[in-house]
């Protein structure tokens, strides 16, 4: 249930690049359904004011950053996006070309999808057709929603016996037709984005849909009882096993701090402030050496905890694995817009553990870890474990040799020896470090 899965995909449909050459002799608009679509308010590059403090690579230069940013876009989105023959105006993040997912005919699920309407937002300016494939997105994502509430998106989808159609897995086959909570944080994050880059005036009102995806996950993905993040709209808020239970990959704090002030709700400072407390009780009672979070954490015996194994994925659910590897991106994040310092102390000890493990070396990181710092094999490198240290090594000027390091990592790994994953993670990173990623509540924007 909700695996982590790894994958290559397929190249983009040749309407698609069509489409793309046509755009490029006008940048200035794109049509979108027949109507000319706004010029973005945020044209990437957009070069965000970070924290005082806070440092990017400085071995190359700030357009150097940029176009390494560029050419792995251009990569991802020629390997991930893909539009269904048979759904004229939808796009969706193909993350199963390697068929390691179950079933073997799925192809998209939400958490890529978050990730691709908030890679498609932020590169709007650069690809002039940003819009149509954040509207193509948008559509997929309406046209799948959760069987728990419209608003959200169904985990997982597939490809029908006939295979150019795509569709939800049937509610009793698995969990594919409810929602995850990452993808639905993203995709609501996205319309923010969306709103602030083209307005809402046109045919999709960013904003309201925003909203309602924001009403949603406060109504389905967060348990009132402590204010904590679920798994998803599945978790029934009297679940013996997963009710207090929650997923530190989706500690997207700066995510929470804009849902609060786009939907005017307080309680999301409440489930801000309980994040950051089990953040704080998890690193200085089972990771003091190294701040590491595991991929679960479950509430027992009055107190937050790892979780034990098999929880919901594998042996390793208490560990550092392929979920908690993308805590060192998603949770330093408010921190470089915003300065809020109460998870930096955490951040700031993990990247000294991490650095100084690897003897600042990004290929000795290996894909997972116990808390304690101990590695969980003998695995291959892996760029998504990599790529998040970029962004937690941004808060503190120590680490530039370090960041520098990083980054020249980030932009050799090649994107066909990689996987969906690690693909769209490191481009993510990337964004943020090149100084690309903007919160789209705060009044400067």
């Amino acid at each position: 249930m909700f695996k982590r899965l790894l994958t290559t995909v397929t190249v983009i449909s040749c309407l698609t690049l069509t489409l793309q050459a046509a755009a490029a002799e006008n940048s200035s608009s794109v049509l979108t359904g027949g109507v000319a679509a706004p010029a973005p308010k945020h044209p990437f590059p957009e070069h965000e004011s970070y924290q005082s403090g806070t440092i990017k690579p400085n071995h190359v230069s700030q357009g150097q950053l940029d176009n390494d940013v560029r050419k792995k876009y251009d990569e991802w989105k020629a390997r991930y996006l893909v539009q269904p023959p048979k759904q004229s105006g939808q796009y969706y993040v193909y993350y199963n070309l390697e068929k390691q997912a179950s079933p073997a005919n799925a192809v998209s699920c939400s958490e890529g999808h978050g990730y691709g309407m908030l890679i498609t937002s932020l590169m709007a300016g650069y690809d002039p057709l940003a819009k149509d494939y954040f509207d193509g997105l948008y559509r997929f994502y309406k046209a799948h929603p959760s069987v728990n509430n419209p608003a959200l998106m169904a985990w997982q989808q597939i490809k029908t016996a006939q295979g150019d159609v795509i569709d939800t897995p049937p509610s009793d086959s698995d969990d594919g037709s409810r929602s995850a909570t990452d993808g639905d944080m993203d995709i609501a994050y996205a319309l923010l984005l969306a709103d602030k880059q083209w307005g809402s005036s046109s045919q999709i009102n960013y904003l309201e849909e925003a909203k309602a995806v924001i009403s949603a996950i406060m109504e389905q993905d967060v348990n009132p009882q402590k204010w904590s993040l679920k798994f998803g709209d599945w978790v029934e808020n009297n679940d013996p096993d997963y009710a207090l239970a929650t997923r530190p990959s989706d500690f997207m704090l700066g995510h929470l701090r804009a849902f609060g002030k786009a939907s005017g709700n307080t309680d999301w400072t409440k489930v801000a402030d309980n994040t950051h407390k089990i953040i704080q009780t998890i690193s200085s009672k089972y990771s003091p050496a190294t701040g590491l979070l595991p991929d679960f954490v479950v509430f027992k015996n009055g107190a937050y905890a790892p979780s034990p194994p098999y929880l919901l994925e594998t042996e390793r659910d208490g560990f550092f694995s392929w979920n908690a590897a993308r805590v060192p991106w998603r949770v330093p994040i408010d921190y470089l817009l915003t300065g809020d310092t109460r998870a930096l102390n955490q951040t700031r000890l993990t990247n000294a553990w991490i650095s100084k493990k690897t003897n600042n070396d990004p290929g000795k990181i290996v894909a997972g870890y116990k808390l304690n710092g101990t590695p969980l094999d003998d695995e291959d490198p892996a760029i998504a474990f990599s790529a998040p240290f970029a962004v937690s090594a941004m808060v503190d000027a120590s680490n530039q040799t370090w960041l520098n390091a990083l980054w020249n990592s980030l932009v050799t790994a090649p994107t066909a020896t990689n996987a969906y994953y690690g693909n769209s993670i490191r481009l993510l990173c990337m964004i943020t470090v090149s100084g690309n990623w903007w919160d789209p509540t705060d009044a400067r924007n």
